[in-house]
């Protein structure tokens, strides 16, 4: 009997000091010096995650953070890893024979093969909303005002920047397609050419329209893209379709087809979600912009 009261004791007095300790060491967003900056980390966090659900708008108090992470070596690392780990899992299935006589990969394009951050960066990244039905998703999509981030792309990204852009609209994004300098990320593109020395048929799955098919296919070879075997482009029939709608159908085709996808890329969820999906799918970082 007394062994055990010693040891009830012994629980409690443990049980007291984890419970202080706890206290100590768990505070609230308003309680660190930098409480904006903190805040703008785990709302990034909830994006990437996807438990912000469909957000309209990057925080007013969260430009500024944006901006940092956008311009900054983070979003290269972030993107960097998520090619490492693409690599890592294509190595193993490709080795394995998991995919079958006709492995594929899937990419988007804009924000995961092309980076259009000469456009979104035009005026800073912004915390603004602006709403705008694009053509590119055929839904309302919101993106954050672009500043001047990447400046080097030749002269005519120049003249287009120059052109005083301030808000997101469709008349304006076409043009900057049309213009067809938009750069590569980096880890994309080696992750592209990794996979393709693998073995790996590619196919590009974009929400761009079939009418910007000579705008896309010029950009991606100036980027250092080559030998795709599909770009899928949305069609006629595809106006009004939700971006998850419109790219698990074209996935169910690519299965028909043969295709055994074990790899998808994209910067949004939509382009990752929906049946079927592929083996593994791999989300890029976004915080500009949101598209269901």
């Amino acid at each position: 009997m007394r062994l055990l009261l010693v040891l009830l004791l012994a629980a409690a007095a443990a049980a007291s000091v984890a419970n202080a300790g706890a206290e100590s060491v768990l505070r609230s967003v308003t309680d660190v010096p930098d409480a904006d900056a903190l805040f703008c980390d785990s709302w990034m966090l909830s994006v990437e995650t996807g438990n912000a659900g469909p957000w309209r708008q990057v925080p007013a108090r969260c430009g500024a953070s944006v901006r940092a992470y956008m311009e900054g070596d983070r979003y290269a690392s972030d993107s960097a890893v998520a090619a490492a780990e693409s690599l890592a899992f294509a190595s193993q299935a490709f080795a394995s024979g998991e995919g079958g006589a006709k492995p594929a990969w899937v990419f988007d394009v804009d924000e995961t093969l092309l980076s259009n951050a000469p456009y979104y960066a035009q005026s800073g990244w912004g915390a603004t909303q602006t709403s705008v039905e694009s053509h590119l998703s055929a839904q309302t999509s919101q993106y954050v005002d672009p500043s001047p981030a990447i400046r080097s792309h030749g002269e005519a990204i120049s003249s287009f920047l120059a052109s005083g852009l301030v808000e997101f609209n469709e008349t304006s994004f076409d043009a900057w397609v049309d213009v067809a300098k938009a750069p590569a990320l980096p880890s994309s593109l080696k992750l592209y050419n990794e996979l393709q020395g693998l073995g790996f048929h590619i196919i590009l799955l974009t929400g761009r329209s079939e009418s910007q098919r000579n705008a896309t296919e010029e950009n991606l070879l100036f980027a250092g893209y080559h030998s795709w075997e599909k770009l899928i482009l949305r069609q006629p029939s595809d106006i009004g379709k939700t971006a998850v709608q419109y790219k698990s159908e074209r996935r169910a085709v690519m299965e028909v087809e043969g295709f055994k996808i074990l790899g998808n890329s994209g910067d949004q969820w939509s382009d990752l979600i929906g049946l079927p999906v592929s083996t593994r799918s791999f989300k890029l970082p976004n915080p500009m912009y949101y598209i269901s």
